[in-house]
């Protein structure tokens, strides 16, 4: 992250100047000619994330015009750093509402590639850190959005449930907290539907759960779906639709994220991390559709859908959480096509038992610039879960699918706010600060909120 930031002085630094679309014509009064212009040339006149460089008379750069349209906001900048040369620059002209800090997040995952196997020799251009901007809290946004974008992005070959256990595990002596792992009968026996997704995989099933913070302190709980991979199971998802499945442990990546940032951020609280890690494959232990499995709370599900398996591995995990008896649980997971269809692929929709947690998460990711969106907790559509051999079947009607998804967990939770998020975790095409591939959704946004509601 240092690679990214000057702080102090940057004398040779390239100046960039941000223009409101509103403002460019008073900013263009008494400039020199030359870059008049050159905006006349390349018809600049400060269109949202456009930007122009503008070259001195020796052919070096001069500086940097930087349009921010009529409604900025901190990811715009990224663009900058995506694609100015390499070099140190210094940012001014923000609008006073933009935090700097934002800014300075921004700016670093511009640079973000997923480079593996792919290396990328670009130098990134770095920052002076504008005033008020705090470079430790951007440091953090940083590292744990780069955390989920690398998880999400590697291929399931290397993340699998054995991969994905080592990168919790990596999480967790980074920080200093500790970490148990469920495998085996005590799976079977302690954590049944988790064990009972992933018994055809070729890498076992698992249970992780992490722990950090004084033992006194107010109790959070963060649990995220670890899917690896999903092919559907018996009920087999098309070519087109599974291809994009390595990123359906995004949930566990996520609860991962959060969990870094918190811990980082020596976060006066008692935090638990819960992720059922299992690769939904096709083979001779397979699930069937009709099955009927019990849970760790006791409840049997009834199979109707071996592809609507992301909730089952997360209602053990809930009913575990729950047992810690935490004032606060939030979870992740790419669970549902019927949330891509209620708010698209960019904003994170998200349930809620209370609604002042709602309120506080969707004034969170205002502030932060992480579109959320609540979606309702429905109780007229409960009895479309009924079973007529089980308490409780795993998949709704038709219609309402996000909705059931989460009336289905809500049947294992016992805390007084829970928080149920529903994201995509995938960028579909580049955007500045997001380029195509594995995304970090609501993270900022319940990273400050829980922030703010413990203190």
């Amino acid at each position: 992250m240092s690679d990214f930031f000057i702080v102090g002085d940057a004398p040779r630094a390239r100046p960039i100047q941000a223009i409101l679309a509103a403002d460019f014509q008073t900013y263009l009064s008494g400039r020199p000619s030359h870059i008049v212009k050159l905006c006349e040339t390349t018809d600049f006149q400060a269109q949202k994330g456009r930007v122009l460089l503008v070259p001195a008379s020796d052919g070096s750069l001069e500086r940097v015009l930087f349009g921010l349209g009529e409604g900025p906001e901190p990811m715009m900048i990224s663009g900058l750093s995506a694609s100015l040369p390499s070099g140190d620059y210094s940012l001014s002209g923000l609008p006073r509402d933009m935090s700097p800090t934002l800014a300075a997040m921004a700016w670093a995952l511009g640079a973000y590639k997923y480079t593996h196997f792919k290396k990328n020799e670009r130098v990134p251009p770095r920052l002076l850190l504008m005033d008020g901007a705090d470079a430790a809290e951007a440091r953090r946004l940083h590292a744990a959005t780069v955390l989920v974008r690398d998880l999400v992005n590697t291929p399931p070959n290397l993340m699998g449930p054995e991969g994905l256990e080592a990168a919790a595990r990596a999480v967790a002596e980074r920080c200093g907290a500790s970490i148990e792992v469920v495998s085996g009968d005590a799976l079977s026996e302690g954590y049944p539907l988790v064990a009972a997704v992933g018994r055809a995989a070729a890498e076992a099933p698992r249970y992780v759960e992490i722990t950090w913070g004084h033992t006194d302190a107010r109790r959070v709980a963060l649990v995220g779906k670890g899917v690896t991979f999903d092919s559907g199971g018996l009920d087999l998802k098309s070519a087109s639709n599974m291809r994009l499945m390595k990123k359906d442990m995004g949930g566990a990546a996520h609860a991962l994220g959060v969990a870094q940032y918190l811990m980082d951020s020596d976060a006066p609280i008692r935090l638990s991390v819960h992720i059922p890690i299992v690769e939904n494959a096709v083979g001779s232990g397979a699930l069937r559709p009709s099955d009927v499995i019990g849970s760790r709370a006791g409840v049997s599900v009834e199979i109707d859908d071996t592809d609507a398996e992301g909730r089952l591995i997360l209602a053990d995990a809930l009913t575990r959480a729950s047992e810690l008896e935490p004032e606060l649980i939030i979870d992740f997971a790419t669970l549902t096509g019927a949330a891509r269809v209620a708010v698209g692929p960019e904003i994170a929709p998200f349930f809620a038992n209370e609604d002042q947690l709602a309120l506080d998460i969707e004034a969170a990711g205002k502030e932060m610039a992480d579109p959320v969106w609540r979606l309702p907790l429905w109780a007229g559509y409960e009895s479309d879960l009924d079973s007529t051999v089980a308490n409780i079947k795993n998949l709704g009607g038709p219609m309402g699918g996000a909705i059931t998804a989460a009336l289905f967990l809500k049947r294992f939770v016992r805390a007084p706010a829970w928080a149920h998020f529903d994201v995509y975790s995938w960028n579909a095409k580049d955007r500045p600060g997001r380029p195509a591939g594995g995304e970090a959704q609501g993270l900022r946004a319940v990273a400050c909120m829980i922030r703010k509601r413990f203190g």
